[in-house]
């Protein structure tokens, strides 16, 4: 195994564990722990460090060693903007055209997020509704603007992880799944476009119920 995919499996599985919230905000990182841990150098640990650091999801404090980042709120905010802007137009573009393949996909996505609610397991869920959204993107053939959103989800995302594994009632996010998936076919793009804005103005409006349970772990 190579230096640069050392270097990415151990940037993805601390990312992933990172988003999953496994290594929760204020978690100290040590390069030492994390080479053994992962049986591998400290250059690609260093330079995953490195790599998350600028996603904003740790820092790394001279003489101070690293730590996993607290969630900032504005950049919680600004990333939900984001996503709402685009995703909202890539929602109108399915409702123009869409490939019968990826609504098979979709479908099945939603067959899926109806297990993992069945089962209450959040991490599931999380990764299903990132799923679902990617679809709409890849079926849009934006796959590249998809790209671009996840540089800036970092924050958002850990908030999204918080909310669901603190509430474990998500039916409401899959039926906004649902009805979106039912506007494409129907090619509604005015009532998808507004499922899409309730669904991704959830959870700024749960974020202060959030900051209030866990203080702990916002900046």
């Amino acid at each position: 195994m190579g230096p640069g995919s050392a270097g990415n499996i151990v940037y993805n599985k601390l990312k992933q564990q990172i988003v999953s919230l496994e290594l929760p905000p204020g978690t100290s990182l040590s390069e030492k722990e994390m080479s053994l841990a992962f049986e591998v150098s400290r250059t690609p640990v260093r330079e995953s460090f490195v790599r998350l650091a600028q996603e904003g999801l740790v820092l790394v404090l001279p003489q101070r060693g690293t730590k996993v980042s607290l969630i900032d709120s504005e950049l919680v905010e600004e990333a939900r903007f984001m996503r709402e802007q685009l995703e909202k137009a890539v929602i109108r573009l399915a409702c123009e055209a869409f490939p019968e393949n990826k609504l098979e996909e979709l479908e099945a996505n939603l067959a899926q997020q109806k297990e993992s609610i069945e089962h209450q397991d959040g991490k599931r869920m999380f990764e299903l509704d990132e799923s679902f959204h990617r679809i709409l993107f890849e079926g849009c053939r934006k796959q590249g603007t998809w790209n671009i959103i996840q540089q800036m989800n970092a924050h958002l995302n850990r908030s999204r992880m918080l909310w669901l594994s603190a509430n474990p009632h998500w039916s409401h996010l899959y039926e906004q799944h649902r009805e979106m998936a039912d506007a494409i076919r129907r090619q509604d793009g005015d009532y998808a476009e507004r499922i899409m804005q309730e669904h991704l103005s959830l959870i700024i409006s749960n974020l202060t119920v959030l900051k209030e349970k866990h203080p702990h772990y916002f900046k």
